[in-house]
């Protein structure tokens, strides 16, 4: 019964962390257009995925060093 409840916890858990990250990422996709940080807010959404996507994780790596080339003005 143990086994079942902290499953149950760590899917509830799983599924709050994807639907709070995705909501985070669809703002920050929407504020592209409108007015907002868009380029705070996406990778505020993508760093939620990524503690349980390895997808998110890459492509956050990916904001991150084009974040870092943009800073040291190699594009």
């Amino acid at each position: 019964m143990r086994h079942l409840v902290l499953k149950t916890v760590s899917q509830a858990r799983r599924l709050i962390v994807v639907v709070f990250g995705f909501t985070v990422l669809a703002a920050g996709i929407a504020m592209i257009v409108l007015p907002g940080p868009a380029v705070v807010v996406i990778p505020i959404g993508l760093a939620i995925l990524a503690t349980e996507f390895i997808w998110a994780r890459k492509l956050l790596e990916t904001v991150k060093e084009r974040i870092q080339s943009m800073r040291n003005g190699s594009i």
